[in-house]
C-alpha cells in the first residue's frame, strides 16, 4: 500500500512538473526531490528524471518549430555546443562520486531555484522586452556558441534552470521575439536532455519502471498546462515553485 502511494505521489509530481514546464518552466524543481523522497540515490533520480522529462519537452519542440525559421542558422551554431556539453555534463555525472553528488545537489536545486526566482531580473539585464530590431553579430554568435556549451554542460549534469539561462544567453545575442528565443530554447533544450538521457541510459543510472510511469504523468501535465496556460496565473504558479525549490534545499542541506 505505501509503495502504491509512493508511486502515486511520483505519477503527480510528474503531471506537476510537466504542467510547470508547459507554462513557466522549473518542473525539475518538483519532479528530482520527488524521486529522492521516494527513495532513489540522488545520481540515480537525476537521471531517471532527465528519462522522464525529455518526451513533454520534445512534444513542446515540435509545437515551436515554426518559430525558429528565421534562425535556423543561429540554431545549426549552437546544436553543436549542446551536443557536446549535454555528453560532456553526462560523463560528469557518471565519474562523480555518489558522496560527492550528494553534497553538491542541495546547492544545484539552490540555484536552480534562485535563478528561478530572478528570471525576470535577468529578462531586464538581457532584453528579453526590448522591441528594437533584432540583430546577431559574429561576435555574439561566438560568444553565443561558448556559453552554450556552458550551459549543455551544466544541463547534461543537472539541468534545473538551463531554459532560464538560454534565454538570457539569446537576448544578450541580439534576439528579441520571445516566441523565437522560446522556439531555440525549446529545440536547444531537449537535445541537451536527450543526449544526456542516453549516455546515462546506456551506463545503466536510469530506473525503467520509474521513469516510465512519469513520463507519463509529464506528458499529461504538459498537454493540461498547454491547455491552461492562458487561465493560469503565472506570478502564483512562479512563487510556489520558488518555494518548493526553497523549502526542498532546505531539506536536502538538513538531509546531509
Amino acid at each position: 500500500m505505501t509503495a502504491l502511494l509512493g508511486l502515486g505521489g511520483l505519477f503527480l509530481a510528474a503531471v506537476l512538473a510537466g504542467a510547470v514546464n508547459s507554462v513557466a518552466g522549473g518542473g525539475s524543481l518538483i519532479s528530482f526531490p520527488a524521486l529522492v523522497a521516494f527513495g532513489q540515490p540522488a545520481i540515480l533520480a537525476n537521471a531517471t528524471n532527465t528519462a522522464a522529462l525529455w518526451p513533454g519537452t520534445l512534444s513542446s519542440a515540435l509545437a515551436y518549430r515554426r518559430d525558429t525559421e528565421l534562425h535556423k542558422d543561429l540554431l545549426l551554431t549552437l546544436l553543436l555546443p549542446s551536443v557536446l556539453g549535454g555528453l560532456l555534463g553526462a560523463f560528469v555525472l557518471v565519474i562523480t562520486p555518489p558522496r560527492l553528488f550528494d553534497r553538491v545537489v542541495p546547492f544545484l536545486v539552490l540555484f536552480a531555484t534562485l535563478l528561478f526566482a530572478g528570471r525576470d531580473v535577468i529578462a531586464k539585464a538581457t532584453g528579453q522586452h526590448a522591441d528594437e530590431k533584432e540583430r546577431v553579430t559574429s561576435g555574439a554568435r561566438v560568444g553565443g556558441f561558448f556559453f552554450q556549451l556552458f550551459v549543455a554542460t551544466y544541463g547534461g549534469y543537472f539541468g534545473a534552470g538551463i531554459g532560464i539561462l538560454m534565454l538570457g544567453s539569446l537576448s544578450a545575442m541580439g534576439l528579441r521575439d520571445i516566441h523565437r528565443m522560446n522556439g531555440l530554447k525549446t529545440i536547444l533544450g531537449t537535445l541537451i536532455n536527450v543526449i544526456a538521457f542516453v549516455f546515462l541510459a546506456l551506463k545503466g543510472l536510469v530506473v525503467w519502471r520509474l521513469a516510465a510511469l512519469m513520463a507519463v504523468g509529464a506528458i499529461l501535465g504538459g498537454w493540461i498546462g498547454a491547455r491552461t496556460a492562458m487561465r493560469v496565473d503565472q506570478r502564483w504558479l512562479r512563487a510556489g515553485v520558488i518555494a518548493i525549490g526553497v523549502v526542498v534545499s532546505a531539506w536536502l542541506f538538513l538531509k546531509h
